[in-house]
């Protein structure tokens, strides 16, 4: 019932480990395709060893959290003996790769693309100096050269994770969609955000703006998969990301056009588990609504 074509890679369920903390080790990635992930994305890799920003990195707030984690990673020499290997994983592995620059991209693309299902692009961190929007690449024009450079030097589907805080989101999706990309990511965190402790009178987070996840962006980043959807003509598969933690929130991203789902903060509420429950939950509702097929219900908010 929830089985699932990803751009000709064969998913037993449209769930996909978000990129972040569980991606740190292949280990990692293991318990959660145990946890019923239908695919997993490693923790994006750079160049060179980066030990990111101080702490503290990461707050809650009400409704979710405040990140700015500065892509903290091995570099790609590490990176390359950890992930080796992968079918022992279970589940397709998606590879996230970061630069500053299109060169950067081209560079890991064609050395740090072997082994993987799938590559990704994130150009929308919202706190790191020098990458993603802080390096201007939220926009269509960086988009379409960057996505161009590694598209050319890899043999796998290619993946851009767009910003839920861009101005010109249609823009940057028909951008990415013109220069070869295979699917979507949308999207990343929303923001900067800030929290202040009015106790310590500064705010809590060292790099002081953060990354906002978990389920206060829900909103947003659906409207943001319903405007790529039809800034793509519903031609591009996406993956719904921001905020999902129910079987409920899942049917609600693929109805405005997400044809996968992105899973990362819900861990914390849930459990490592939270795939499998949210898998569950969709195949509830859809005995109960009689939806047969997942390709059913993808993009129907549009009709």
């Amino acid at each position: 019932m929830l089985e699932t074509n990803f751009c000709g890679i064969g998913l037993k369920n449209p769930t996909i480990l978000a990129s972040g903390l569980m991606g740190v080790t292949k280990d990692s990635l293991k318990k959660v395709a145990a946890g019923g992930a239908g695919a997993v994305t490693i923790k994006s890799i750079s160049k060179e060893a980066r030990d990111g920003h101080h702490n503290p990195i990461l707050v809650d707030y009400e409704s979710g959290f405040l990140n700015a984690v500065g892509y903290s990673n091995s570099g790609i020499d590490e990176a390359k003996k950890e992930f080796i290997n992968l079918k022992e994983v279970g589940v397709p592995v998606i590879g996230s790769i970061i630069g500053t620059t299109a060169k950067d991209f081209e560079f890991m693309a064609k050395n740090f693309a072997e082994g993987f299902d799938a590559i990704e692009i994130p150009l929308s961190c919202p706190h790191t100096p020098g990458f993603g929007m802080l390096a201007g690449q939220s926009t269509p024009e960086a988009t379409k050269e960057i996505t161009k450079a590694v598209k050319e030097n890899i043999k796998v589907p290619l993946i851009v994770k767009i910003s839920p805080s861009a101005p010109d989101l249609g823009g940057i999706a028909k951008a990415a969609q013109e220069a070869g990309a295979d699917a979507l990511n949308v999207g990343n965190t929303l923001g900067p955000g800030m929290v202040i402790n009015i106790e310590a009178r500064k705010p809590v987070l060292d790099f002081k703006v953060g990354g906002l996840s978990g389920p206060g962006i829900k909103p947003v980043a659906i409207r943001c998969v319903y405007d790529c959807y039809k800034a793509t003509d519903g031609k591009m598969p996406i993956i719904g990301t921001g905020g999902i933690t129910t079987g409920r929130d899942a049917i609600e991203f693929m109805m405005a056009g997400a044809s996968t789902l992105g899973i990362g903060t819900a861990i914390y509420y849930r459990g490592i588990d939270v795939f499998k429950k949210v898998c569950d939950e969709m195949k509830e509702w859809m005995e109960k609504e009689s939806v047969k097929s997942l390709k059913e219900i993808v993009g129907v908010a549009h009709e």
